[in-house]
């Protein structure tokens, strides 16, 4: 048993490490803020998954400590790290970040102008 749970947790850290290089060069190589967002919050967040989830089986299987807060930051991370990284890309359209040359469509931007159109058109409201 010991050695099956040794390989795995070998294999969890392994691609968790992976994944995270793989976000470490899509911060520096990626052209805009858009798509290094989405390198930073989606591969960096499963490559800490793995790491943490390797640490977990590690402590629960080697050690025998079932550790709750582990399972909670699991969760905590796999739920805000896409969720803020989603954010950051949005402010930064609307703050009027450019797009990289190479972008092919624009999904985001009929929207914002549609929403512009509706908001100038209201009226303050009559105190």
């Amino acid at each position: 048993m010991t050695t099956i749970a040794n390989i795995l947790i070998i294999i969890l850290i392994s691609s968790g490490v992976l994944f995270s290089v793989v976000t470490a060069l899509g911060l520096v190589r990626l052209p805009d803020v858009y798509t290094r967002t989405h390198a930073a919050s989606k591969s960096s967040t499963l490559g800490v998954l793995a790491i943490l989830s390797g640490a977990f089986i590690h402590f629960w299987l080697i050690e025998g400590i079932f550790n709750t807060q582990m399972i909670i930051a699991i969760a905590f991370l796999f739920i805000t790290a896409p969720v803020g990284g989603h954010l950051i890309g949005r402010a930064a359209y609307i703050s009027g970040t450019k797009v990289a040359e190479q972008t092919v469509r624009d999904d985001l931007g009929p929207a914002v102008q549609r929403k512009k159109k509706r908001f100038a058109l209201k009226k303050p409201a009559d105190n």
